[in-house]
């Protein structure tokens, strides 16, 4: 079927006017832009059925990247994208059993945010995170009798160590690259095989388990994985070391990141080298660490990358492809938790 020029410029005024209604809508109600994003399209996995990512019988070869469909279950890089339903937790808990792993988990809480989170993330990561295996909890805080008095509610290893306040909360998220590069060199690597980063803000509420486990681990944006790529926030500003002149691949959320001991480490010591850089320049990233952790992601690809999942945002609303929710985030109180005492 043929179409008359004044017949293609009626069908182009529709679909333009359709356009400039969903783009005002948008404006209008960003409940429904939410909602009309969750079915914008994402890039489909690749590989071929039976392709093996990983040599010999490593669990990752387990991974049924087919059976979803609707979403992005691996990267052009052959990195798995883990969802609910492309995994047996059975197959990855046996094998690391095996090897008997020790996990550790970072978390940072300084003034409001001691008081408001702490207690429940670490209740929670007690229930939910790494299930039956060996966990111990590296907690920073600027108050430690508090947290002492919540640890008897915990049943895993608890170290603490004490941090100074900081005048504006944007230097408190900075200074944990130094921080948790610090901590990996004096306690991770003699004591754990592998360690996850985590902001306080949230809640376990699903399993995190071994599925999560790989070298370098990062979390896929619940806000931008759906979006199209120029709208990515990354940090656009050339005199920073976070500037990326490129599209990158994902945007990765800074509230999550793991991986091996060694792998996390280099990992945070080069992003607190670029903060520094920045300091010495009189720049600051667009979002601190984490516009410095995209750029390291960008040029030092991640070996797993988890989904949503692994950190909501109910605020988001409803969204077709996710059917669990492993870690919540928790109700933001910003005028009461970004208050330095």
């Amino acid at each position: 079927m043929r179409f008359t020029s004044s017949e293609r410029y009626l069908v182009k005024q529709k679909y333009t006017l359709l356009l400039v209604t969903f783009i005002l809508t948008s404006v209008v109600n960003p409940v429904f832009f939410r909602f009309m994003e969750g079915f914008l399209p994402m890039d489909k996995c690749h590989l071929p059925k039976g392709f093996q990512l990983k040599p010999g019988n490593h669990v990752d070869n387990s991974l049924a990247h087919w059976n979803r469909t609707d979403v992005q279950t691996c990267t052009n890089w052959n990195a798995p994208i883990i969802w609910n339903g492309i995994f047996d937790p059975k197959y990855y808990d046996k094998m690391y059993k095996e090897q008997n792993i020790v996990i550790g988990l970072t978390v940072f809480a300084v003034g409001k945010y001691l008081d408001l989170y702490l207690e429940e993330f670490l209740v929670s990561a007690d229930e939910y995170f790494m299930p039956g295996f060996s966990v111990i909890y590296y907690v920073f805080v600027d108050n430690l009798s508090k947290l002492e008095a919540m640890s008897w509610r915990l049943r895993r290893k608890v170290k603490s160590f004490k941090i100074e306040k900081h005048r504006r909360w944007q230097d408190i998220s900075m200074s944990r690259m130094k921080m948790i590069g610090r901590v990996i060199e004096d306690h991770v690597k003699h004591e754990a095989n592998y360690v996850f980063c985590f902001d306080v803000d949230q809640r376990f509420q699903g399993r995190f388990g071994t599925e999560a486990l790989s070298e370098s681990v990062a979390l896929l944006h619940a806000w931008y994985y759906r979006r199209p790529k120029f709208l990515y926030t990354y940090d656009n500003n050339p005199h920073s070391s976070a500037y990326l002149s490129a599209r990158g691949d994902f945007y990765y959320h800074a509230a999550v990141f793991g991986g091996t001991w060694q792998s996390v480490q280099n990992l945070t010591q080069s992003c607190y080298r670029g903060i520094m850089q920045d300091k010495l320049q009189n720049v600051e990233a667009l979002w601190q660490d984490e516009s410095h952790l995209n750029k390291y992601f960008w040029l030092h690809k991640p070996t797993k990358v988890l989904s949503p999942e692994y950190c909501w945002d109910q605020k988001i609303g409803w969204r077709r492809d996710i059917h669990v929710v492993r870690l919540l985030w928790a109700k933001k109180q910003y005028s009461l938790s970004r208050q330095i005492d």
